[in-house]
């Protein structure tokens, strides 16, 4: 963890000895009375947390002493804001799933649209690992993992028109919108890039970048005509096919770094 979160009613209580961010203060930093933390709201500030009291706990199950902690929060930063970039994602593989969660989370996009897709398989979408709970556990890791506070927001949509919908609906015509395409590709990613940024474009919260992805088995040509009418450029980033998170945090680094933000 580099930094422990917690929710605006648990900033006052005590950090249970069984609660992982005990744990972790405990078996990995090995925390005492008098030590400090980075610490943090989720959804708001960041700052230092001082441990004012230890209080120790027999485990009963192993016999061994954990700790529980009483600590003060000092606040002193905004916690890393995200940034302007909207990703659609089709669902995929649970275990793919996991990892491009808290990668997209870690890069800071400020959206996630999870939806399903003509060719993506249908049992994803109803893996455990896709409730509204598990996936948000999987962006919050990815948020501790950036030091941030701030957690990207998740939408779970079942199929590629009722995330359109939603999308115009949150944005109308205030965003680029670029997917990824090996198939019928118009330019690369960097070159649509360069096109905005030579017309002085640059995103910003109200007018982000959506970029979306296909699933595994990428999009059909329905869904290709869906996302160009909805104004998607269809860009490619080579020949190579790359798995679904692959293709998702490349692209994310490369759209972010381009626009000045990962620097």
């Amino acid at each position: 963890m580099n930094i422990c979160l917690f929710d605006q009613a648990e900033i006052d209580k005590i950090l249970d000895s069984r609660d992982e961010r005990a744990v972790h203060l405990n078996r990995v930093l090995h925390k005492k009375t008098g030590d400090t933390f980075s610490a943090g709201i989720i959804g708001g500030k960041a700052g230092t947390a001082t441990i004012t009291n230890t209080i120790e706990v027999k485990n009963p199950r192993t016999g061994k002493t954990e700790y529980s902690y009483e600590f003060k929060f000092e606040p002193a930063g905004d916690g890393k804001p995200l940034l302007p970039l909207v990703m659609v994602i089709g669902f995929p593989r649970p275990i793919q799933l996991k990892r491009l969660l808290r990668d997209i989370a870690g890069l800071g996009a400020v959206e996630v649209h999870l939806t399903g897709t003509e060719l993506g398989e249908k049992s994803y979408m109803q893996s455990t690992l896709v409730e509204r709970g598990a996936a948000y556990k999987m962006l919050l890791d990815g948020t501790v993992q950036a030091a941030s506070t701030h957690v990207p927001e998740l939408f779970l949509h079942s199929a590629l028109t009722d995330c359109l919908e939603t999308l115009e609906k949150r944005y109308g015509k205030n965003a680029e919108r670029v997917t990824l395409d090996n198939i019928k590709k118009e330019c690369s990613l960097e070159q649509w890039i360069e096109k905005l940024k030579s017309n002085g474009w640059k995103p910003d919260m109200k007018n982000p970048v959506i970029a979306a992805i296909g699933s595994e088995r990428g999009w059909t040509d329905k869904e290709r005509e869906k996302l160009k009418g909805n104004g998607f450029a269809m860009c490619s980033m080579g020949e190579r096919v790359l798995r679904t998170e692959t293709a998702a945090t490349v692209s994310a680094s490369i759209i972010l770094s381009s626009f000045g933000f990962l620097c």
